[in-house]
């Protein structure tokens, strides 16, 4: 197979997600909450090959008429954002005012932060906490923590959205990659696994899941702390 046409093959693999994103909203408007994780998870996981396979054929080279970033970024902030804003709404984690300000908080900050040209760090990493509500609810859906809890965790993540904090990226930072790499597939497992047991609080995949989180939302800030990083 020639490589223009593996390059293409690439861009239909990212578009799938679009698939995957209606698959999610589907199940979210049914208020099946584990299917509509289960598509997202999937869609988590296209987004997570599709980079490294886009950078083998040079996409940008071979495959040129379409803009892989441009379709990247409308599919991450539909299966990143407005669906997993919309779980969170729509389920009554957050009651009444308190979900209208999360929602509007996650949308908002979340546009500005996926049209800022400088998210991207020298080594890869995220500026700025990357808009992952995905992997967020998911974990609030598990946890299921009190709705103050649930408000602050959502504020605090969405100002770090505008703030020079460093998050890793795990596929493209290079270093503690041998870790972060194996973290966020373990946080994968875990979060189908909770999901296919429809969130039960009894479940061994939370554990998983809080411990897994905590390295892929601490592990940029311990480097900047420890390396004396500026962004």
């Amino acid at each position: 197979m020639e490589l223009k046409t593996k390059a293409y093959l690439v861009h239909l693999l990212t578009a799938s997600g679009a698939v995957f994103a209606m698959l999610a909203l589907l199940e979210a408007a049914k208020g099946d909450w584990a299917m509509m994780f289960v598509w997202l998870m999937v869609a988590f996981a296209v987004d997570g090959i599709d980079g490294p396979l886009a950078r083998k054929t040079q996409v940008t080279v071979h495959a040129a008429r379409l803009d892989g970033t441009v379709l990247d970024t409308i599919i991450d902030y539909l299966t990143y954002v407005i669906i997993p804003a919309f779980a969170l709404f729509q389920s009554g984690l957050l009651p009444g005012w308190t979900g209208w300000v999360a929602i509007i908080a996650i949308t908002f900050f979340s546009a500005i932060y996926f049209a800022d040209t400088r998210m991207k760090t020298k080594d890869y990493s995220f500026s700025g906490f990357p808009a992952c509500w995905n992997m967020v609810v998911l974990v609030l859906f598990a946890i299921k923590p009190d709705f103050w809890v649930s408000l602050a965790i959502v504020l605090i993540l969405a100002v770090a959205m505008l703030l020079p904090i460093k998050f890793v990226h795990p596929f493209r930072t290079a270093r503690w990659r041998a870790i972060s790499l194996p973290v966020v597939f373990a946080w994968t497992f875990f979060a189908i696994w909770a999901a296919w047991v429809d969130f039960d609080p009894k479940s061994w995949a939370h554990g998983g899941l809080i411990a897994t989180t905590l390295w892929l939302l601490l592990a940029g800030v311990a480097q900047q702390l420890i390396y004396k990083e500026k962004l």
